[in-house]
């Protein structure tokens, strides 16, 4: 079994920075079926202790959340699975607690915001990436 994988968007790039024992398939700017299109199918293909999912805060109405997200859920596996609640999208927050809720999965919520109201502070990425320690 694999450490840790982290996967989503420019949240996830940023604490990808602060977990460099992890490999990360995220990008900025991108929404749950962006996510999925390129990386789903060729990049999970193995399980790992850790995964830190990020996506949700880049979904607009055109993007079927849920089912996006539950896709994705479905194919990865691993030990302790955490979710990054977007800041700024209600909906996919809602999602994203019933999923984790489905799998029991950890919710880290962004404590301190940047000045941008969207992306952690770097002391908000570090303390969440000592909890998915």
């Amino acid at each position: 079994m694999l450490e840790c994988l982290i996967l989503g968007d420019s949240i996830a790039v940023g604490t990808a920075m602060y977990r460099p024992d992890c490999v990360s398939y995220s990008r900025g700017g991108w929404n749950s079926w962006q996510w999925n299109k390129d990386y789903l199918a060729h990049t999970i293909t193995k399980p790992y202790e850790t995964i830190i999912i990020s996506l949700g805060a880049n979904d607009h109405k055109g993007v079927k959340t849920e089912y996006e997200l539950r896709k994705m859920r479905e194919a990865i596996k691993g030990k302790r699975v955490f979710w990054i609640l977007p800041a700024n999208n209600e909906n996919a927050q809602h999602i994203i607690y019933l999923i984790a809720s489905d799998y029991r999965d950890g919710v880290l919520g962004i404590q301190k915001l940047s000045s941008d109201g969207i992306h952690p502070t770097s002391k908000e990425y570090k303390r969440m990436a000592e909890v998915t320690k």
